[in-house]
């Protein structure tokens, strides 16, 4: 391989390897700010609904949960494709309107809360041990994360890359509910 293709190949496995970390640095921070804003609320009032058809703090942390679980089997059962370049721009788009609170979604009937946890800790544990899970498999996609497809019923296609960049938006959209209902309910979240 002559000395610029393999310059190429070195650059391009660098800034990937770079963006690749980036994503695990991303899907790490946005479980802290879940875990924060979850944290520190008793029991009684993580299963209390600040308002009618509100979901609760719990049910706030199970939903993620399911999500969580449900987009990763996405992944590990994803086929590949051509490697697509990095799409900064979509990513940054993506992250954008998956934590913007200002359009409620309605969660799928398959992902609603139904009382899998019986409590925060519980619900908390679950969503840890799924957001490793998560971590484990981006560091061991390597470069390949970006060839893995998926589809999305709100987002359309997306490639491995995008669907973690959704996963990590998505507990710091229900992150930003739970300050919601705690707010509502006069609890604090606790400190970073």
């Amino acid at each position: 391989m002559p000395a610029t293709q393999r310059e190429y190949h070195f650059v391009r496995l660098f800034t990937m390897a770079k963006e690749r970390s980036e994503l695990v640095q991303t899907l790490e921070n946005s479980r802290e700010e879940f875990n924060a804003a979850a944290g520190g609320i008793s029991e009684l009032q993580a299963s209390v609904r600040a308002e009618p058809g509100r979901w609760s703090v719990l049910e706030c942390v199970e939903h993620v949960t399911i999500v969580e679980e449900r987009f990763l089997s996405r992944l590990e059962g994803a086929g590949q494709t051509a490697t697509p370049p990095a799409d900064k721009q979509r990513e940054a788009d993506l992250a954008a309107r998956v934590t913007n609170r200002a359009e409620r979604a309605q969660a799928p009937e398959p992902v609603r809360p139904s009382g899998r946890f019986s409590s925060l800790a519980e619900a908390l544990d679950g969503f840890n041990a799924a957001r490793t899970r998560t971590v484990q498999f981006a560091e061991g996609q390597g470069n390949a994360v970006y060839s893995l497809a998926s589809e999305h019923p709100r987002f359309g296609p997306l490639n491995g890359a995008e669907l973690l960049i959704i996963m990590a938006g998505h507990a710091r959209r229900h992150a930003a509910q739970i300050r919601e209902v705690r707010a509502a309910l006069g609890t604090r979240a606790a400190s970073r």
